[in-house]
């Protein structure tokens, strides 16, 4: 089958591998996006994934206000240098980022943080509506994981649609903005205030833990 010149540019920008590593691995896989992934993992080639096991003690606070000083957040993103802290491209991933928060309104920064009983719940939910269209249980358990992937997107920042892009979730921006940079970049912590709501209501996962 004919692979894309999109095909590979996507790939390359999940990845961080090269263009040709990129093409050659969705050849061998018959064009399977999550297959060349792995095969790109397996020889090694996948860069932002060897970057993201790097400690990340350098980066910023940004900061955003939205709609007239009614909504506001404070991210912190972080990665491996001052250098990188400093350059230009990562301080607008981090604004992007604090802009994608404001009007997203994510919960937590990725779903490793949701708590357990907080998937229990949603699931025991899932599986009363899941019950009623009469299926058999290996369906419904396959219903509710289907569901329940697609609600950690809904409340996870790194899962959701990225606001200035939706072809893109905000963890595919980062992981590309880590192939361009060279650094492994976390998000490390949100906070999000919306005028007339506690700001426990509205917190990030990662400052509500403290």
């Amino acid at each position: 089958m004919g692979i894309s010149a999109s095909q590979v540019k996507d790939l390359r920008e999940k990845t961080g591998a090269g263009m040709m590593d990129c093409k050659r691995a969705l050849v061998e896989t018959d064009g399977d996006f999550e297959g060349a992934m792995t095969y790109l993992r397996e020889k090694g080639l996948a860069t932002a994934q060897k970057k993201s096991g790097r400690q990340t003690s350098e980066g910023t606070i940004g900061s955003y206000i939205h709609a007239g000083g009614s909504v506001g957040v404070m991210v912190e993103v972080n990665c491996e240098t001052d250098f990188v802290a400093k350059n230009e491209d990562f301080q607008e991933l981090v604004k992007d980022i604090a802009m994608h928060i404001a009007a997203m309104s994510p919960l937590y920064v990725e779903a490793e943080e949701v708590p357990a009983d907080l998937i229990e719940k949603e699931k025991a939910i899932f599986r009363v509506q899941a019950k009623e269209s009469g299926k058999p249980d290996n369906i419904i358990e396959k219903m509710i994981d289907g569901k329940i992937k697609k609600y950690l997107n809904e409340i996870c920042l790194l899962g959701q649609p990225f606001v200035k892009d939706s072809d893109k979730t905000v963890g595919d921006v980062i992981t590309a903005a880590v192939t361009k940079l060279g650094e492994n970049l976390q998000v490390g912590r949100f906070v999000r205030f919306k005028v007339g709501e506690g700001a426990e209501d509205s917190e990030g996962s990662s400052e509500g833990e403290e």
